[in-house]
């Protein structure tokens, strides 16, 4: 065990010089072309960063707009469109401004699958769709620097409007694991080569679309949340599944049968991305508040990069729920308890998705009901 984090360590602090360096390198050169121009160096340091700052909002926009154009040629239907925190989500025959926002990552395109026909589901071009629009801009911005030619403002901003699509491009297109989530290049590979893996990726697919809907999750067929192989959870899109096993489960208020399933799929060696694994454990804590109540195994599972990631994921109402019910049944701080219910009625006002609400509600309304119980005991 120490050995694989040890492993996942080496990993992430990887990713991390690959990340810094592919979009530190563009800056440089970019900054390095500028330096002829008859500029005060302050004047051309804040310019220089407000550059860098648009062209990445600018090649988010492009790499969601390219999963969403691939998408749509690959026979996908639109379902949502996230870009940081906003998010465009289709309801009914509108499409509704909402908020949302997931810990590592600044986009997000979703889409309703075609129907799987013998065992085939286009997913290449869809989750590639984002790296190869990236590319096509960044060819787009180098051609207008090598017309614009001599050293100039204009030159040096296409000149970094092309290298930072190109960082992009490779940080999502070359397949990676981070610690929070796959990229696209890893999600394209996983899928491609398993039937198993694409079927798992179909139904996450129609969980959302069914969600956009307002069915709840534990509404949706049950054959959808079926629990895969130990063996077949080393797949990444697999292991996605046996965590929307865990969330209808919670949903049904099946709460044994969900810590035991969760339990055991995180003792598992599986292909289950980190967001997930971090969701569950948030899962397991709020089962143990409201059942058995140790402290113990609460204080065990409240680790510093579990509190990290919480206070990442605040706007995430699942999340809220949990440090309610911590702040209630764990620290016995109404008053905190109570903040954190207000921040939960904010954030339930925006939630792209007011059916996932109710049920979380529904849960806050147990923790309170065990708060009632203990405090008249």
């Amino acid at each position: 065990m120490k050995n694989s984090k040890k492993k996942s360590k080496f990993k992430n602090d990887l990713f991390l010089l690959f990340n810094i360096a592919l979009y530190v390198i563009p800056c440089f050169v970019a900054l390095r072309y500028a330096d002829p121009l008859n500029l005060h160096p302050l004047l051309k340091l804040a310019g220089f960063f407000l550059a860098v700052y648009a062209a990445f909002i600018f090649h988010i926009i492009v790499h969601e707009g390219g999963h969403l154009v691939f998408g749509l040629l690959s026979g996908y239907r639109f379902s949502s469109f996230r870009v940081f925190s906003f998010m465009w989500v289709k309801e009914g025959e509108t499409v509704k401004l909402k908020r949302h926002s997931i810990a590592g990552t600044g986009g997000q395109c979703l889409m309703s699958p075609p129907d799987i026909k013998d065992g085939k589901l286009p997913v290449v071009w869809y989750n590639l769709g984002g790296s190869l629009m990236n590319i096509i801009f960044g060819l787009l911005f180098l051609g207008g620097f090598f017309l614009c030619g001599e050293v100039s403002i204009l030159s040096a901003i296409l000149l970094l409007f092309s290298l930072l699509g190109f960082a992009l491009a490779l940080l999502n297109g070359v397949p990676m694991r981070t610690e929070t989530v796959d990229n696209d290049g890893y999600n394209a590979i996983a899928l491609s080569k398993n039937t198993e893996a694409r079927e798992a990726f179909w139904m996450q697919m129609k969980v959302i679309e069914e969600t956009t809907k307002g069915v709840r999750i534990k509404d949706m067929p049950a054959e959808w949340f079926t629990v895969p192989t130990d063996e077949a959870m080393k797949n990444s899109m697999v292991a996605a599944r046996g965590v929307f096993a865990c969330n209808r489960l919670m949903d049904e208020e099946r709460f044994d049968e969900a810590d035991e399933l969760m339990a055991h799929l995180l003792s598992i060696e599986s292909g289950m991305v980190g967001l997930h694994r971090s969701l569950l454990i948030c899962e397991r804590i709020y089962v143990e508040l409201i059942t058995q109540n140790r402290r113990e195994v609460i204080d065990e599972k409240l680790t510093k990069n579990l509190q990290s990631f919480m206070k990442a994921m605040k706007d995430n109402i699942s999340i809220l729920r949990t440090q309610y019910a911590i702040a209630l049944l764990h620290e016995g701080d109404k008053e905190k308890a109570e903040t954190i219910k207000a921040q939960f009625e904010k954030r339930a006002k925006t939630h792209p998705y007011p059916h996932e609400v109710a049920p979380e509600r529904d849960l806050m309304a147990i923790a309170d009901a065990k708060y009632q119980e203990s405090e008249n005991a």
